[in-house]
């Protein structure tokens, strides 16, 4: 069945230039990710536990997209590049990955991207707020209405929380600012971690149909089994970035558009593989392994400590491991 499927599909693209094999290819796997991304829509995530649960889901998927998708195949390359140093292309590659994360989170602050300029960027809607943050916004609104009550309070001496004249507890307001602005780049992390890892993925679906004929193993049928197997693995990795913003109080729109967006860079770099496949073909490890080291470096130090941050480690747990192995059968089942 999928022989003929396969034969059919190829029969139709088979005769066009390979860029647009490349083209049609990567839509192919950039519908997919929408595809994963759209399942949202039949869930109910507004809770802290699937948020974490789906948090877990997408660190799983993360960690063995990770190995499977990308170190795997980048030993492989500089294997037969390079021979016995091909761990020294990989683990540059993995680092510079690891760096760009890290550059990147800590660059947010001096880029604007501030405990409180995200808070008021939300406030503004130029960050869209999740529910929590607009009953925070509210709560400060009515402070006003009620100066009466907290200046009797005060005048009671029953004052246990730093209250203004406005009657508002901004220590308490200044933590919840924090903590909203800390999951909202944790979130952010996720999104460019995922959107990154798609890149390598594009490229080697266009160095696949663009180096069609170049040697014996370069075929038609090659590029094309290389194409279904990253348009499917895309499917839970479109899910990891839809579900947890769902679960984070965003629109389930707003959360579906994010997550097919991070596939969205799979045609263009499947076009930059193929026209460019004799410079791309020789720094596919240390982009595949970039993408790796950039979603390792994210899953350990922004999604896991956000999935055990409100008490549900475990079932956070059972999401990753769920993750991990949906993640694994797709990519060695269809490797």
């Amino acid at each position: 069945m999928a022989g003929l499927f396969q034969d059919r599909i190829g029969t139709m693209i088979q005769g066009i230039h390979p860029i647009w094999q490349a083209l049609l290819a990567s839509l192919f796997t950039w519908g997919v990710t929408a595809l994963g991304a759209a399942v949202v829509f039949v869930l109910h995530p507004h809770s802290k536990k699937v948020l974490d649960v789906s948090l877990g889901f997408a660190a799983g998927v993360m960690t063995a997209a990770s190995f499977w998708s990308l170190l795997a195949p980048a030993i492989e390359i500089a294997e037969s590049k390079v021979g016995v140093w091909a761990f020294l292309p990989v683990a540059i590659g993995f680092a510079l990955g690891a760096a760009f994360v890290f550059g990147a989170d800590h660059l947010m602050p001096s880029c604007g991207f501030t405990d409180a300029s995200v808070v008021e960027m939300m406030r503004k809607g130029i960050i869209p707020q999740r529910d929590t943050e607009v009953e925070l916004t509210a709560k400060e609104e009515e402070g006003s209405v009620e100066v009466a009550d907290a200046l009797r309070r005060r005048r009671r001496g029953g004052h246990s929380r730093t209250l203004d004249e406005s009657g508002v507890d901004h220590r308490s307001v200044g933590s919840s600012e924090h903590e909203l602005a800390v999951s909202w780049r944790r979130i952010f992390l996720l999104i460019v971690a995922v959107t990154v890892h798609n890149i390598p993925e594009g490229l080697a679906v266009g160095v696949g149909f663009g180096s069609i004929g170049k040697t014996e193993s370069a075929t038609f049928r090659t590029a094309f089994n290389l194409a279904l197997g990253i348009g499917l693995q895309n499917f839970p990795e479109g899910l990891a970035v839809s579900l947890p913003l769902a679960g984070f109080g965003y629109s389930k729109m707003l959360a579906f558009w994010y997550g097919q967006l991070s596939g969205m860079v799979e045609p263009i770099a499947a076009l930059a593989g193929a026209s460019a496949v004799i410079v791309s073909e020789p720094i596919l490890p240390y982009a595949l392994a970039f993408a790796a080291g950039a979603m390792i470096y994210v899953v350990v130090d922004d999604i896991i400590p956000e999935a055990q941050r409100n008490g549900n480690g475990k079932l956070a747990s059972f999401g990753a491991i769920v993750g991990f192995i949906v993640m694994m059968c797709l990519d060695v089942g269809l490797g």
